[in-house]
């Protein structure tokens, strides 16, 4: 399981670089998430201090960070 979230956070992270900031919405429907995988990724690129969460009225931004 793991690799299968490691290899997600890879791909949210090639889709922020490419696209810039985005919702978590956004990065769901682009990648064909469930929402358990996209959270699970973005803790993980979280936590290596990889992207910036930031709330945005009733969602969040989310950006690489730089």
């Amino acid at each position: 399981m793991q690799d299968r979230i490691g290899m997600v956070a890879g791909q949210i992270w090639h889709f922020l670089n490419e696209k810039g900031e985005s919702t978590p919405i956004k990065i769901r429907a682009h990648l064909g998430l469930s929402n358990t995988m996209l959270y699970l990724a973005l803790g993980w690129l979280s936590r290596e201090g990889k992207v910036k969460i930031v709330p945005f009225e009733y969602t969040y931004k989310i950006s690489l960070v730089n």
